[in-house]
């Protein structure tokens, strides 16, 4: 990536020997053919690009009329470019057999990138919450570093909001509240199986937050004890949890105890033993699509039985 210092030397050089008007239009965007092969993925890009129906369908717009609407890519220092917002539409592309996509570059800063990248893919309606976590982190990062300069005449349009923090702004931007951007930024605390746990929807995000508080050590303990239990603790266990990893006393027999407590609203419930169904699922089917499929079984055959009645 090129470097901010570097960024700003060479700012500082166009002030002294280029007008406004010069500056003003080197900095315009410009639209071309650029080859798959010279568009690197952005660095930790927090978006996920899914094999899904979602992107077949579009793989299959691709093939019969291309890339509608460009991504947008920025230079590099070996002449190549760097993806910014596109990489579905990258990936599509290369399923579909096409060698070059339309692009929009434009010359920006790290910090710039990084904002339009995270502004970019945010638009998007349906989002994971640990995509919208490592987002909202990865944006905030670049808002401090640019330092919310006040002047109008700053380039960058997020320094124009003078005493607001950043994420004050972030949350009039985003449509969220200024809590709700603070919570998704704690899972990026969470290791990444209690993470995927968030995004499969087995863990709720207001116990997750208060779990982002335990150490990587009680994180692992908690995933072991949970797999053994076989249950997700409730927000009352969880801020339980981290009451006692802030105290030093959280350890294996007290998130044992503490998961072993009866819930409000739990009610007595059938188990199985895993070992007697996996062999009907594929590897990696969640517990929800596995109730979801006995369920269903078993309407099925009441239907079947009632017709046999008959």
């Amino acid at each position: 990536m090129v470097k901010n210092s570097a960024a700003r030397l060479l700012t500082s050089v166009d002030d002294l020997f280029t007008t406004q008007e010069e500056r003003d239009e080197a900095k315009k965007e410009t639209i071309m053919e650029i080859p798959l092969s010279q568009i690197s993925d952005f660095p930790n890009h927090p978006f996920k690009v899914k094999m899904d129906e979602s992107m077949s369908d579009l793989v299959e717009s691709v093939k019969s009329y291309g890339v509608l609407s460009p991504v947008i890519v920025r230079p590099k220092d070996n002449g190549e470019y760097e993806m910014i917002a596109g990489h579905r539409r990258k990936r599509a592309s290369e399923l579909a057999g096409k060698e070059n996509i339309k692009c929009i570059v434009q010359d920006v800063t790290d910090d710039e990138a990084i904002i339009l990248m995270v502004d970019s893919n945010l638009q998007r309606e349906q989002l994971l919450p640990s995509e919208k976590a490592f987002a909202y982190k990865m944006k905030l990062d670049a808002m401090k570093r640019q330092g919310y300069r006040s002047d109008l005449t700053s380039a960058t349009p997020l320094q124009k909001y003078g005493n607001k923090t950043s994420r004050e702004i972030i949350a009039k931007q985003s449509g969220e509240s200024h809590e709700q951007i603070r919570k998704y930024i704690r899972l990026t605390y969470l290791s990444p199986s209690l993470l995927d746990m968030v995004d499969e929807g087995k863990i709720a995000m207001r116990p997750a937050v208060e779990l982002s508080y335990l150490t990587e050590n009680e994180q692992e303990i908690l995933l072991n004890t949970m797999e053994w239990e076989d249950c997700t603790p409730s927000h009352v266990q969880a801020i339980k949890m981290r009451q006692f990893s802030q105290e030093g006393k959280l350890n294996e027999g007290v998130i044992q105890s503490i998961l072993q407590e009866e819930k409000p609203n739990q009610k007595e419930q059938f188990r199985m033993p895993k070992e007697r169904i996996s062999k009907y699922f594929a590897p990696g089917t969640s517990s929800q699509k596995i109730e979801e499929t006995i369920i269903k079984a078993l309407e099925l055959y009441r239907k079947r039985q009632r017709e046999a009645e008959r």
